[in-house]
């Protein structure tokens, strides 16, 4: 079965968050009920759109995968079925994190990066739950810690939050800008 869009989007190659940034440059050219085919090599990709569209009332249609690229179907929104975006309200700065981390603090730091990102480098001590299973791994984190939850930019985790708050959790908070700006010690799994 062939499906067909009425635009594609060329996000090869590019990490969290810019399959998503363009995506919502690019949706905003097609007109309400129009397919975009978003094409990515990311694997963090599929858990990101599907949050993504979810959070903005776009209805995500599905991913095919052909020849590691992962083609993702969106549909946009019509004006009543339209949401807007909405952005984590509790942000701890990276600086905060860092100090708790040199403190000692009894905190648990959610990693929501796929485990490839992860095994390259993270936070010593962090739990790893990559956002596309975290839904599904909810009963392995205390509601009652302190959680502060980190991606690459603060975009995963900030879906994260969200998800996490409509969960029942209430002592969390999204650190940005992320791993991409972390200059404490890190741990590897190579």
């Amino acid at each position: 079965m062939s499906i067909q869009a009425n635009d594609v989007l060329d996000a090869k190659g590019l990490a969290c968050p810019m399959p998503i940034v363009k995506t919502k440059k690019a949706i905003k050219e097609l007109d309400p009920g129009q397919v975009m085919e978003v094409q990515a090599t990311d694997k963090g990709s599929t858990a990101d759109l599907k949050a993504w569209a979810e959070s903005t009332g776009h209805q995500y249609l599905g991913t095919v995968e052909e020849d590691d690229i992962l083609k993702h179907y969106v549909r946009k929104a019509s004006v009543a079925e339209a949401k807007e975006e909405k952005k984590y309200e509790k942000i701890a700065e990276l600086s905060t994190l860092q100090a708790k981390y040199k403190e000692g603090a009894t905190i648990t730091v959610l990693d929501v990066r796929e485990p490839a990102e992860f095994a390259f480098g993270h936070i010593p001590g962090a739990v790893n739950i990559p956002f596309g299973e975290l839904v599904e791994r909810f009963e392995e984190l205390d509601k009652k810690k302190e959680l502060y939850i980190i991606c690459r930019t603060g975009s995963r985790s900030d879906l994260a939050a969200q998800k996490l708050t409509e969960a029942g959790f209430t002592n969390i908070w999204n650190v940005v800008p992320g791993m991409s700006k972390w200059d404490g010690p890190l741990a590897n799994e190579r």
